[in-house]
């Protein structure tokens, strides 16, 4: 089913999935899905400090370039959109007014 590509995808997703999975219940990110803060910087947090957990536990490398370059890949991903669009509604309150 999955190529060689895919399971090496798969095999380096699924610690951060599941850490994406903890940060959303932790944070109940639901409640606030666009707050930079209040969701983001949880989210991200949980789901680096459990994805490199996993990530250990489960025998796969923890270098210390991997997790740089997974935190600030993740910083973006799962912070920076809500920042952007923080800034767009901020915007359009104030075009509003």
């Amino acid at each position: 089913m999955l190529g060689a590509g895919g399971l090496g995808l798969a095999t380096t997703a699924w610690p951060f999935l599941v850490g994406l999975l903890a940060g959303w219940a932790v944070t109940r990110g639901w409640r606030h899905p666009l707050a930079p803060l209040r969701t983001g910087a949880g989210v991200w947090v949980a789901t680096v400090a459990v994805g490199m957990l996993l990530r250990a536990a489960s025998g796969q490398g923890i270098a210390i370039a991997f997790v740089i370059v997974a935190a600030v890949t993740l910083l973006v991903l799962l912070v920076g959109w809500r920042v952007v669009a923080w800034g767009i509604r901020a915007l359009r309150a104030r075009s509003a007014r």
